[in-house]
C-alpha cells in the first residue's frame, strides 16, 4: 500500500519553488538563514515536506521564520495575512465538537493540525509571528489554550487589531467563518 503522506517528485519540485520564492520575497522573516540550508533539510525529511505541503494546501503560505539552535531545526510559521482559509469554521478540538448537540463543523482545530503534522501555534508564538507583520486584521486565529482554562470549557484565540495584539476567550465549541488556527512545523 502506498503511504499517502509522501508526495511525488513533481509535487516536490513545486512545493520548495513556491516556499523559497516566499522565503526571498521576506528576507526579513529569517535573517542569516539560508535557503539552500532549509532545502537540503526538507529534501531529507519526507514526512515534514508533506506537513509543509498540508500547510501550503490550506492557504496557509508557510515561511521560515528561525532556526532553533537547541534543536538543530528550521520553524515554519504559518504567514498567511489572515488565519488560513482551508483552516476556517473550526471549533478548537474534538471534547468541544462532541459537545456541540447541532450545528457540528466539519473538524477542529487540534484534530486538523494533527493530522498534517504540526502545532497549533502558542501565544508566545502568535506575538513573535506579529513581530514580522501584520497578521490577522480581520480574521482571528485559535492558539494553544492552557490546560487550566481548556479544563473550564475555554478556550483562546488571537488576532491584531488598532496596531496590538489581542488574546481572547470563548466556548471551545465556538467557531465562526473568519476563525481558524495558524500552525508551526519544525524540520
Amino acid at each position: 500500500m502506498e503511504n499517502k503522506k509522501i508526495l511525488s517528485h513533481e509535487q516536490q519540485k513545486g512545493l520548495l519553488t513556491t516556499v523559497k520564492a516566499r522565503f526571498e520575497k521576506h528576507t526579513n522573516r529569517h535573517k542569516d538563514i539560508k535557503w539552500a540550508d532549509v532545502q537540503a533539510r526538507l529534501e531529507t525529511n519526507a514526512d515534514k515536506l508533506w506537513s509543509l505541503n498540508e500547510m501550503e494546501r490550506t492557504d496557509g503560505e508557510p515561511d521560515v521564520v528561525g532556526y532553533d539552535s537547541e534543536t538543530d531545526e528550521y520553524v515554519f510559521y504559518d504567514c498567511s495575512p489572515e488565519s488560513p482559509k482551508g483552516r476556517r469554521s473550526l471549533c478548537y478540538d474534538r471534547e468541544a465538537h462532541e459537545a456541540r448537540k447541532e450545528f457540528k463543523p466539519a473538524d477542529t482545530a487540534v484534530d486538523m493540525a494533527t493530522v498534517m503534522g504540526i502545532e497549533l501555534l502558542s501565544e508566545e508564538e502568535y506575538r513573535v509571528l506579529q513581530l514580522l507583520g501584520n497578521f490577522d486584521l480581520k480574521t482571528f486565529s485559535w492558539i494553544k489554550t492552557p490546560a487550566t482554562i481548556r479544563k473550564l470549557g475555554g478556550a483562546v484565540f488571537c488576532d491584531r487589531r488598532y496596531n496590538t495584539v489581542f488574546l481572547y476567550h470563548n466556548g471551545a465549541e465556538s467557531y465562526y467563518a473568519a476563525r481558524g488556527f495558524r500552525g508551526s512545523l519544525r524540520v
